[in-house]
């Protein structure tokens, strides 16, 4: 199955709840992971917030060109036990 995210909104700071097609959701934090001059700008929180899902990547997508793989936030998602 292609991973995709279908839901996604912002808890705090650099967390972010998902909702994946195979039905898995959580949060993944993000905050350790803006590594590298695309990531960069988004270690501003005000940033980061900007993010939105995009219909055709199926996952987060900033207006600065920067995107997260689906398959990397599910393998980094805190599923609540």
């Amino acid at each position: 199955m292609i991973v995709r995210v279908t839901e996604a909104r912002l808890v705090r700071d650099f967390v972010v709840w998902l909702r994946f097609n195979d039905g898995t959701q959580g949060e993944v934090d993000l905050a350790d992971e803006l590594d590298g001059p695309i990531f960069e700008p988004l270690k501003v929180q005000r940033v980061f917030a900007g993010f939105r899902l995009d219909p055709e990547l199926h996952t987060l997508v900033w207006p600065n060109g920067a995107d997260l793989a689906p398959e990397f936030l599910h393998e980094h998602l805190h599923v609540p036990a």
